[in-house]
């Protein structure tokens, strides 16, 4: 279910920057439709790659916007804290009620107004089996924690250690946002996660790995893979660069959810209608919508 989880955060989270970043990394550790997962202040840090005091910032906002939950009632490994997605759930089980219904059926996009699925006893039960347990003590009151995992706010009291005499101004050293040396990996940057363009990210060994054990590329075939390689591309060109690790997780998500060339197609390309018939192969259709969106001439299937 983390492919879900991570995609309702591309497609639909308004979150931004660190917040998106942070959102994602607990949405990666999503075990089933409940959309509940555990994640330490510690992990979170290193995942993202920000300070602190961001990724509080960050969580302290996702959890205001209502985009993410803390179930206090619930402790992961080494007291970890146990966060839900409550849109994300929500989404996922109007999808989940709509294929029951029709394999095919179109979703209209989630909205706020869509209902939460109850977290009862049964599905906490379930949570066991991913180190989610109900904590031993609870106090009395209906005092919430805060989402960071600290029994107070983000304090300031305790800083991050310093490493010399003088602090800069301007954040610590770690913060994506600080203004002396703003820590923004572009592309070619010997540092962290390169960022990169859709159109120049290349589908890297693992991913390829992962489309054939996971049986995507026999039940798409080469040229059905290379087919929803380009419908991806063509679909993510508007969006801002991202790290290449991001790409290929969202470009996973996408070939998991690709219907096989002698099925519908599960994203129809702008300007798209019924696949032509003829000499033309699936892949070849594919190719043909896509000129066709762009209002390029379109090759035909005897050249």
């Amino acid at each position: 279910m983390s492919s879900e989880a991570r995609e309702w955060v591309w497609e639909h989270s308004s979150s931004r920057g660190t917040a998106r970043l942070v959102l994602l990394s607990i949405a990666d550790r999503v075990a089933d439709g409940n959309c509940v997962a555990w994640a330490s202040l510690t992990s979170l840090v290193e995942r993202t790659n920000a300070s602190r005091t961001a990724v509080r910032d960050a969580l302290t906002a996702l959890d205001k916007s209502g985009e993410l939950n803390v179930l206090d009632h619930l402790e992961g490994p080494q007291r970890s804290t146990v966060y839900r997605l409550p849109r994300a759930a929500a989404w996922l089980a109007k999808v989940a009620t709509a294929q029951r219904e029709d394999p095919e059926a179109y979703v209209e996009p989630p909205t706020d107004s869509d209902p939460v699925p109850e977290l009862d006893e049964e599905a906490e039960k379930d949570l066991r089996r991913y180190g989610i347990w109900p904590k031993k003590s609870t106090e009395s009151g209906t005092s919430r924690r805060n989402p960071t995992g600290t029994g107070s706010g983000p304090s300031r009291r305790n800083p991050p250690p310093r490493r010399a005499g003088i602090r800069h101004q301007h954040g610590t050293e770690s913060d994506p946002q600080n203004r002396r040396e703003p820590k923004l990996n572009r592309k070619g940057s010997s540092s962290g996660a390169a960022v990169t363009s859709a159109a120049d990210w290349r589908v890297d060994p693992a991913s390829h790995t992962w489309a054939r054990q996971q049986g995507h590329l026999d039940r798409l075939g080469e040229d059905g893979l290379r087919a929803a390689d380009t419908k991806w591309r063509a679909h993510r060109a508007g969006h801002a660069p991202r790290p290449t690790a991001a790409w290929a997780a969202d470009w996973r998500s996408w070939i998991a959810r690709e219907h096989a060339p002698a099925r519908p197609n599960l994203y129809a390309l702008p300007g798209g209608g019924p696949a032509p018939t003829g000499s033309m192969t699936r892949a070849e259709a594919h190719t043909a919508a896509l000129l066709a969106a762009l209002n390029e001439p379109t090759p035909t299937g005897t050249e």
